[in-house]
């Protein structure tokens, strides 16, 4: 029996710690800003189990009974968490903090009504000094085992809805266990078994229909047909149609519109690469979608394009779906194109490759897992990629409606000697949309609006000014034999590229912080200016 009860304490332990990563998951997914989250989520989380052991005290007759109604309560507070946050956010969103509060405060008392529960049963059993090295021993293991298994296996493979049900299950499981154990200590046993029953009914219902639940809370907020849908260890990806407009949406945030993603893509693309008739080699960070690289690939002189995603479903979506793989021109399957799944700052540390051109084309920093990929210290890693007469291109943000947000990115580039390009274009699903070039030497427009052209020179024409103080090595090189002109665009023109380097007064540069890795001041502007954007 005594062994039985500290098997227990490791499965409720378990339970507990999934039901707080459930919660501080779902808030970062939906709420962004996943160390805001995960900090007030765990800090309120601790705080209940504390007032649930202060709690415990009063609890001083049917101490089994008890314990098996608790166990019961936790398992369909918890196990449904996931689901009614999913269903509060998506059909009412204004409570959804206040609900996610509550939760976790309710899942927290009676999480912390357990451990006391199972020490004073215990009691009678083993001395204190053992009661007290084994119960914390079994509940720190437990805690160790979800920590491993949720990131790995049950948010990737179940994900959010379906993990949440399979823990309050296993809560349910405990308590039958003890109804078993302690069958003739329990005046009201059959009752016990009746709340017991009916609980793992509802929950295992509840897992059964756990699609059914989740396509029915992302019907209402997606307002168009869901196409496919499925978590990761590192996101929740949604792909949506509308007549012939498919949506990509990352962790409830619009990635883009088959409508008008062209303008972003040949925006963010061949402004710089236009200008570098010697590029062979290039670089794509993010960009799992495979848009910006089949831009890169409409330049017959790169010979290589690295791909570095994060996430392999991304990348693998792209490659095979024929909807996508179609919007893409099948760009992830070209020969010249190798596919790297890992994180861009590790990889950037380990890689001992030059490029000619590198795109960055992560999503915005709204946290700091993002935001640490907008630092100097990472622009840095970049500068020793980058080959002597190379460019880089950060996708930067709206200079409209997170200003100060965009030129912090200027500014934290400048600070480790770039030279910098800003520019924007408006892409109707998102607004005016910014850029940045970058590099060791000065870029050339003249080079650019010649190449797509097709002129034969990139030597600077009247009225085509170098952005920066002179053109650098490079701008005079020819540009014969390249086949990338205004005819391969559906958005830009030679005649267009100078209205996206002019910035009207209320674009124009502010004063901005560096961003660095110890302190992420970009994270606070952009969390701050898009706050007001959203009201």
């Amino acid at each position: 029996m005594r062994h039985a009860l500290l098997f227990s304490v490791f499965v409720i332990a378990s339970c507990g710690l999934a039901y707080e990563l459930i919660a501080g998951a779902l808030a970062s997914y939906l709420l962004g800003d996943s160390v805001m989250q995960f900090s007030t989520v765990i800090g309120t989380y601790l705080f209940a189990m504390g007032v649930g052991s202060w709690l415990s005290k009063y609890i001083t007759r049917d101490l089994i009974g008890r314990f098996i109604q608790i166990e019961l309560m936790v398992g369909l507070l918890g196990g449904f968490s996931a689901i009614a946050l999913f269903l509060v956010f998506t059909w009412l969103e204004g409570p959804f903090k206040l609900v996610l509060y509550l939760v976790v405060v309710g899942v927290g008392v009676l999480v912390g009504l357990e451990i006391p529960l199972v020490m004073r049963i215990l009691k009678r059993e083993l001395a204190f000094k053992d009661l007290v090295s084994q119960v914390l021993t079994f509940d720190y293991l437990g805690a160790l085992v979800v920590s491993i298994l949720f990131p790995l296996v049950l948010a990737p493979q179940l994900g959010m809805v379906r993990t949440g049900l399979l823990f309050g299950l296993l809560n349910v499981a405990v308590a039958l266990w003890a109804l078993y154990l302690f069958r003739d200590q329990l005046p009201a046993r059959r009752w016990l078994a009746t709340q017991s029953w009916a609980v793992f009914a509802a929950l295992l219902a509840g897992f059964a229909g756990a699609g059914q639940l989740t396509t029915l809370a992302e019907a209402h907020l997606y307002a168009d047909e869901i196409v496919h849908a499925e978590t990761t260890p590192y996101q929740r990806i949604v792909v949506t149609r509308w007549r012939d407009d498919l949506r990509l949406f990352l962790n409830n945030n619009l990635q883009f519109s088959s409508h008008d993603e062209y303008r972003y893509h040949e925006a963010l693309v061949h402004p710089a690469l236009a200008s570098l008739p010697g590029a062979r080699r290039v670089l794509v960070l993010g960009g799992g979608d495979g848009l910006a690289v089949r831009e890169v690939l409409k330049y017959p002189n790169v010979e290589a394009v690295t791909l570095v995603d994060l996430d392999p479903a991304m990348t693998e979506l792209f490659a095979t779906a024929p909807q996508l793989v179609a919007l893409n021109a099948g760009a992830l399957k070209s020969e010249r194109v190798k596919v790297v799944n890992a994180d861009a700052l590790q990889w950037l540390e380990e890689s001992r490759e030059y490029f000619d051109f590198i795109v960055i084309d992560f999503p915005d920093p709204a946290n700091f897992a993002l935001g640490k990929l907008y630092t100097s210290a990472f622009y840095r890693l970049l500068e020793k990629r980058l080959s002597a007469r190379g460019l880089i291109v950060v996708q930067s943000t709206s200079p409209l409606y997170a200003r100060q947000s965009f030129w912090c990115v200027v500014t934290t580039l400048e600070s480790v000697g770039f030279k910098t390009a800003p520019y924007h274009a408006l892409v109707p699903s998102f607004g005016e949309w910014g850029f940045i070039i970058a590099g060791r030497q000065d870029f050339s427009m003249a080079a650019s609006m010649d190449a797509m052209a097709g002129a034969g020179s990139a030597e600077t024409s009247p009225g085509r000014a170098t952005i920066g103080a002179t053109a650098g090595p490079g701008a005079t090189e020819t540009t014969a034999g390249r086949t990338v002109n205004a005819k391969n665009m559906r958005f830009l023109t030679p005649e267009t590229i100078p209205d996206l380097f002019r910035f009207p007064a209320d674009m124009a540069r502010l004063p901005a912080e560096v961003n660095q890795l110890n302190n992420q001041v970009l994270v606070r502007y952009f969390e701050a200016e898009w706050r007001k954007v959203i009201r």
